[in-house]
């Protein structure tokens, strides 16, 4: 039986362990939690586990006697942590032998990660570069195998409580709060290119966190041996303006649109950077990138295994009928 652990217990990593341990292939599998969550005696750590069966280590992401610790029988590392804590999971991960290492990579293509001036730094790194150059290490030295599951971007992005509130994730990323990604539904504003540089309409990929998981979970139902050096999935493919609409009458709002060319993008950041204004900075480098196609792509290589198989079956929900489900449910 497959020994499974998943880096971070809450949110996605709650929805990741839980699932992978009813799966029909039930795998072993073990959260590696910070914390117990419980400080009285007697109350087992993260009890909201016990009925899935999954075990749990507290361990400290800074001791590397604790992690190879927890790390002892494991073939598969799922992370949901990022940072230098991942960095040394990492570490921790090769000196193990663990043969299989998932990273916090979840958004975004791998291959259009490139700086908006081409000189191949990345302004939404958040330390990327770092743990996939390690990961890289690790396979040419002990033959650590690695895969980075894309999903584009996250529908709870678009959740009118915003996805660090819903699901607890992205509170570093910026863009985990209601409102501070190209909609905000309390004051019925959209904000985005409707093109590239080149004139093309710009698109983006969007995945539901369930729907992800469910993925990520049928990748390794279909065995991680043959798994590429990147997974790309997609729930729905749209363009930036039908996303906006899709916003408008699910809430029953009229926007008010702020349409940029992408010329303009440029200049607000450079504005935003003369003023220090680092928030709006960050804030229009995530509009440029997505205008650069960062979170699209033509094809979704694991919809594609997970359709070729008669053993696994995800049927991803619709960007439309998400937010139809999610609004129903908020208001």
């Amino acid at each position: 039986m497959m020994r499974i652990a998943v880096a971070g217990g809450r949110g996605f990593g709650f929805l990741l362990a839980t699932e992978l341990a009813q799966a029909a292939n039930a795998y072993n599998v073990v959260v590696l939690s910070r914390s117990v969550g419980f400080s009285a005696p007697y109350v087992p750590a993260r009890p909201e586990f016990d009925q899935f069966d999954v075990q749990v280590h507290v361990v400290d992401y800074h001791d590397h006697g604790s992690l190879g610790y927890a790390l002892q029988g494991v073939d598969l590392v799922i992370s949901t942590i990022s940072g230098a804590e991942q960095l040394n999971l990492i570490d921790a991960s090769g000196r193990g032998r663990v043969r299989m290492f998932v990273p916090s990579e979840f958004e975004g293509s791998l291959s259009r990660r490139q700086s908006r001036n081409g000189n191949g730094n990345d302004p939404l790194d958040r330390g990327s570069s770092q743990a996939l150059a390690l990961l890289k290490q690790w396979f040419e030295s002990s033959r650590m195998k690695y895969t980075v599951f894309s999903c584009g971007l996250f529908m709870e992005r678009f959740h009118p409580y915003g996805l660090a509130n819903t699901f607890n994730i992205g509170h570093g990323s910026g863009v985990g709060g209601a409102g501070e990604f190209l909609v905000n539904f309390s004051t019925a504003t959209a904000e985005y290119a409707e093109r590239d540089s080149k004139g093309h309409s710009v698109r983006v990929c969007l995945t539901s966190v369930y729907d992800v998981v469910r993925y990520v979970v049928a990748a390794v139902d279909l065995g991680p041996s043959h798994w590429p050096q990147e997974f790309t999935m997609c729930g729905d493919r749209m363009t930036v303006r039908d996303l906006i609409n899709a916003c408008s009458t699910a809430s029953n709002a009229v926007f008010t649109r702020h349409v940029r060319q992408y010329a303009e993008l440029e200049t607000y950041l450079s504005y935003s950077a003369q003023l220090c204004d680092y928030d709006k900075v960050a804030y229009y480098q995530r509009l440029v990138a997505t205008a650069n196609g960062r979170y699209d792509f033509s094809q979704a290589t694991l919809n594609e295994a997970v359709n070729g198989s008669s053993s696994v079956n995800v049927q991803p929900v619709t960007f439309g009928a998400w937010l139809a489900s999610i609004w129903t449910q908020a208001f």
